[in-house]
């Protein structure tokens, strides 16, 4: 019996960041791993988000997909494709995907989803949430002082 000649990965991985480095070992720095984005006001531009994708245990050449989905949970607002290859199903390959310049034109959840080949491998939920800096709070007007 002949081994398998393609095998779809497994996601095992798959972490929004501001930031993805790689040290001199070749291992990966993860800097500003985020669950939420919160903002002074929309809209807003993000000038750079990083999606970081360890895919393992599948053979052959594939095709990664990643989108960022607006709040409508349909509209594309960025998205990006590559092709990676896995020899033996032991091996893992590492995609990191950049955006720049992104828009946020209006709060609320936004997806981020990864296929492999079209077939949905992940999508979850990135909440952009408007927050006024404590600093920036208006002040309540404070009542006049009682006579005395």
């Amino acid at each position: 019996m002949q081994p398998p000649t393609r095998i779809l990965p497994d996601l095992q991985a798959s972490l929004l960041c501001e930031d993805v480095r790689q040290d001199t070992s070749g291992s990966f720095i993860l800097i500003g791993v985020i669950g939420f984005i919160r903002v002074p006001q929309v809209p807003i531009t993000a000038w750079k988000l990083c999606l970081y994708n360890r895919w393992t245990a599948g053979i052959g050449t594939f095709t990664q997909a990643v989108r960022l989905v607006g709040p409508d949970g349909a509209t594309p607002i960025r998205q990006s494709t590559c092709r990676f290859g896995l020899q033996d199903a032991t091996h893992h390959a590492i995609n990191v995907t950049v955006f720049t310049q992104i828009e946020f034109t209006t709060a609320g959840v936004y997806y981020v989803e990864v296929l492999v080949d079209d077939v949905m491998k992940l999508r979850f939920p990135v909440p952009v949430i408007v927050v006024t800096p404590p600093n920036q709070q208006q002040q309540q007007p404070q009542p006049p002082p009682e006579p005395k």
